[in-house]
């Protein structure tokens, strides 16, 4: 190649990539809502239902609920290839999350800066719950995406009400089991990290988190309704995206 070929080269206009707004505001509110939940998930709730009364939740909740309502949104406008590479991506940002947060605690605090180990007590996230979060999502989500493209090919893309309750509330049944039993019975037993819960225990915060989870789910149906309807709605972003 020549010096003038090589000069065309590096001076060379970036070549447009068309990627639909819808797709863009999606793929971020999944990130978004993923790394909120990671963050805040230390808080427990005390969330008070009818009939069942107060049940335990962690507070990542409904923001992990949120990431579910992202990648159905996806899946249903994008297709299973796009929605599965947003979800193995940003379990990637994951790790880039735990980097950034612990690299910021491992940093001496400057005078006049929060306590360190307020700080340190509030963003460190224990070993047990890292890696229960991380073998949940990698399972739950990917899951999520064959399950809703399972149930739209079963009902020939029809009830998109059912592949979105459908996917979501087994998706988060899974999630919920694997997260509990991985943080607190296989990672102390295991490997040392965290408290060993009884079964009772157990039992009470996937029964407790599940029906949270639920309930959340059978809300945010109507919001992929309204999502779906806007975005098809609007014919030049309708298209879909490379994937």
């Amino acid at each position: 190649m020549s010096a003038a070929d090589g000069a065309a080269t590096a001076t060379a206009e970036p070549r447009p990539l068309r990627v639909p707004l819808a797709a863009v505001i999606l793929t971020a509110l999944f990130v978004a809502a993923l790394v909120t939940a990671q963050v805040i998930s230390a808080k427990l709730l005390a969330v008070s239902l009818p009939v069942l009364g107060v049940v335990t939740a962690p507070g990542g909740t409904l923001a992990y609920a949120v990431t579910f309502f992202a990648s159905d949104c996806l899946s249903e406008l994008y297709g299973k290839a796009y929605a599965r590479k947003v979800v193995n991506v940003a379990f990637g940002m994951n790790f880039v999350l735990l980097a950034l947060v612990f690299a910021t605690i491992a940093t001496p605090a400057a005078q006049g800066s929060v306590d360190p180990a307020a700080f340190e007590t509030v963003l460190g996230l224990s070993g047990n719950i890292v890696l229960g979060s991380l073998v949940a999502y990698v399972i739950s989500q990917n899951w999520d995406v064959i399950a809703f493209h399972r149930i739209r090919e079963f009902t020939g893309g029809d009830m998109l009400w059912l592949r979105n309750v459908g996917s979501t509330a087994t998706s988060q049944l899974i999630d919920t089991i694997v997260f509990t039993l991985v943080a607190f019975a296989v990672a102390p037993a295991v490997f040392g990290l965290g408290p060993a819960l009884p079964t009772s225990v157990l039992v009470s915060l996937i029964v407790g988190q599940y029906i949270v989870k639920l309930l959340i789910a059978l809300v945010d149906t109507p919001l992929v309704y309204a999502a779906v309807a806007v975005v098809r709605g609007d014919d030049g972003d309708a298209g879909g995206v490379s994937a």
